[in-house]
């Protein structure tokens, strides 16, 4: 469709190599009608390597120039021409000493400038990512090939691209806080950012609910032979309340993101300054944030326990034992006091520990195995891959540290189940142990499981599309 004359006419005026152009735009144009849409854009990125979070659309929309929902050959080299204009900016920007070339302590420095602290490591596994031909320096090619097809704007939308995660909600308490610059607390990014993560942890709870009230169920009836096998709970949950008994509890489990999520967030950047001392700006080790997070964490359920109580008596409840969650409230502090809404406290706090250490370790492990084996692919191991390191390390923390939350659950449920002895942690757990064995402290841990994919996708999907609402990221 396009003879060589109209390309050497779109070439020179936009100063982009003829032969390297010509060759781009017949890759991605599957199907050599001329134009490349968003799905052909999105199958040859991937072929090549370059599979970027949702940035089809973005690369097609600034390039449009007609507005056909496709790039002609016009339009895709004049899109070409416009962002490497930005990256020769950027890349100058970067290139402190005017050598042509950047090195790792450009690259940390200038980061450090826009506000995000990385280690002399990190700085160096950015490089990496880019350095094709493993001299430890990048030249102006190697930045070019490598950000050709991110709609980047500025420097620091490449921080942002280098430095954040996801922060998804699958259930459990996420005790490490993401880090964030000055700059983003101060433009409201941060609050952006929580809220998409609560938006998108509120339909997950929502939708994986039924699941997460069979868990509590058999944590608590699980040693009761009419009740311990999962389908006969099931059965008997529907059969005692209906089909909407089985999202008993989850209004309560819905409310209590929010306060959790900020208070986490508050006192891990106190706990961080207190950590940090008078060193500004500085980043915290994997250590320091294990120990900040977990105390953070531990502060937000310190917090926000009597709505855990709350939740664990609610999905339990029969039909008309509570008219409202205050009711409830009422209920609990009128026949068994204030102290009743810390029941299961301690272990609930013992938790955490075993949990946010390996979940951290892991998360960290498996991501650093990632940057490690496609050091020369992308500095950021995008969404999918940091969602399936967190599922991973998620469920590991779990295991270790599931017998104390079905402890704690045990506990705060003990006063509504008729006849149920007041035991404390240790006696419960004993007590465990010798009816039931080893393997009743992991009751109800198949649920728990079972809901753990549909959850990471239907929280993957409502925060990529919060993201795009609140304007967050790119």
């Amino acid at each position: 469709i396009w003879s060589r004359p109209q390309i050497r006419r779109v070439c020179q005026h936009s100063r982009v190599k003829c032969i390297r152009i010509d060759k781009l735009f017949a890759l991605l144009d599957l199907n050599k009608d001329g134009r490349i849409d968003v799905n052909e854009l999105r199958i040859g990125l991937a072929a090549r390597g370059m599979s970027w979070s949702s940035v089809e659309e973005q690369i097609v929309r600034a390039g449009d120039v007609n507005h056909d929902g496709q790039l002609d050959f016009e339009e895709f080299v004049e899109y070409l021409r416009s962002h490497e204009k930005r990256l020769r900016l950027m890349f100058r920007s970067l290139d402190r000493n005017n050598d042509g070339e950047l090195d790792v302590a450009e690259i940390q420095q200038t980061l450090h400038n826009l506000g995000v602290d990385v280690t002399l490591e990190q700085a160096s596994k950015i490089l990496q990512s880019m350095d094709k031909d493993h001299s430890m320096t990048i030249d102006w090619f190697e930045w070019r090939d490598h950000f050709l097809f991110n709609p980047l704007h500025n420097m620091e939308e490449i921080a942002q691209y280098w430095k954040h995660s996801v922060m998804l909600d699958i259930g459990e308490h996420l005790t490490v806080p993401d880090e964030f610059s000055e700059k983003e607390k101060q433009s409201g990014f941060v609050w952006r950012q929580l809220m998409a993560g609560a938006v998108a942890g509120s339909v997950s709870r929502t939708g994986t609910a039924p699941l997460d009230r069979l868990k509590v169920f058999l944590q608590v009836h699980g040693q009761s032979s009419d009740k311990g096998n999962v389908w006969r709970s099931l059965r008997a949950m529907v059969k005692e309340g209906g089909l909407t008994a089985l999202w008993r509890g989850n209004g309560i489990n819905v409310l209590k993101i929010a306060p959790e999520t900020a208070i986490k967030f508050l006192a891990y950047e106190q706990i961080k300054c207190l950590m940090r001392g008078s060193k500004e700006g500085g980043t915290l080790k994997v250590q320091e944030r294990f120990v900040a997070g977990s105390l953070a964490g531990a502060m937000a359920q310190t917090v926000i326990y009597p709505m855990e109580v709350l939740k664990t008596r609610l999905t339990l409840r029969k039909t008309g034992q509570y008219s409202s969650v205050a009711d409830c409230a009422k209920q609990i502090l009128q026949k068994e006091g204030v102290l009743a809404f810390y029941k299961g406290y301690l272990p609930n706090m013992l938790g955490i520990i075993p949990y946010a250490g390996i979940d951290l370790a892991i998360y960290e492990t498996l991501k650093n195995g990632w940057l490690q084996r496609h050091a020369e692919g992308s500095p950021d191991p995008g969404v999918l891959v940091l969602v399936g390191c967190g599922t991973v390390s998620s469920t590991c923390g779990q295991l270790a540290s599931y017998p104390l939350a079905l402890i704690r659950t045990r506990m705060q449920a003990q006063a509504s189940v008729k006849g149920a002895p007041q035991l404390s942690m240790l006696t419960l757990f004993r007590n465990i142990v010798a009816q039931e064995g080893v393997v009743g402290l992991y009751r109800g841990i198949a649920p728990n499981f079972l809901k753990v994919i549909p959850a990471v996708s239907i929280s993957y999907v409502v925060y990529e599309h919060m993201r795009k609402v609140l304007g967050v990221g790119t």
